[in-house]
């Protein structure tokens, strides 16, 4: 469960950071996403593999080997952090753009607007140019990770479920400890402190509980 203080959370999207934080709670400790803007290597043949294997081809059905390079340098453009409807598996779907694609991309806004002057200059440059856009050259030392944004204090904590947890007779019971720093406050002066919890999951779907402060 989490919790971020004085924020209006939407998981829609996926582009608020509680839900980023929830995700990454979710994907464990082990899975490392790259940020937009970095330099990643694609594995085309291991991509092609991956894909064979969640759709079950057959033997006979197996997907054709294109001769491609055994790795490609990309840029990262854009990246959705997302779930599985069905098994609320996470995933991320990561936009990747060839290197090679965003030097001609810079190449092409040094020679805008565009006229036959300046077309016959871009082409002649874009051949003097030509190995670099086909084989970009390959980093010998690693990017240097972009800026850390100014992220909001995320609080949170992860329990195991007991039977009495998911008993339609029972509750959900957590301690105090977690309960302070991750709900908003109870009103102590009532004889049995209640409130009503409005919690999103990785889908965006509400879920209602009843908060209920029982001990001392």
């Amino acid at each position: 469960m989490m919790l971020n203080r004085g924020s209006n959370v939407s998981a829609e999207g996926g582009g608020d950071e509680l839900y980023s934080q929830l995700w990454k709670a979710c994907a464990g400790p082990l899975v490392d996403v790259p940020r937009v803007g970095e330099r990643v290597f694609y594995f085309p043949q291991g991509h092609m593999e991956q894909l064979e294997a969640s759709t079950n081809q057959e033997l006979n059905q197996r997907i054709p080997l294109f001769k491609l390079p055994s790795k490609i340098l990309c840029r990262v453009v854009n990246i959705h952090l997302l779930a599985e409807q069905e098994t609320d598996e996470v995933y991320a779907q990561i936009t990747l753009v060839p290197e090679s694609n965003v030097r001609m991309l810079l190449l092409l806004l040094e020679f805008q607007p565009f006229s036959w002057s300046t077309l016959d200059s871009f082409c002649a440059c874009l051949d003097s140019n030509r190995t670099n856009f086909q084989q970009a050259d390959e980093p010998t030392s690693p990017d240097p990770s972009p800026a850390e944004p100014t992220r909001p204090t995320v609080h949170s904590f992860s329990k195991v479920l007991t039977a009495s947890d998911t008993s339609t007779h029972g509750g959900f019971s957590v301690l105090r400890k977690h309960a302070t720093e991750c709900l908003p406050a109870l009103d102590m002066s009532q004889p049995t402190p209640t409130q009503e919890l409005v919690a999103k999951d990785l889908h965006g779907y509400e879920w209602r509980f009843k908060h209920i402060f029982r001990g001392k």
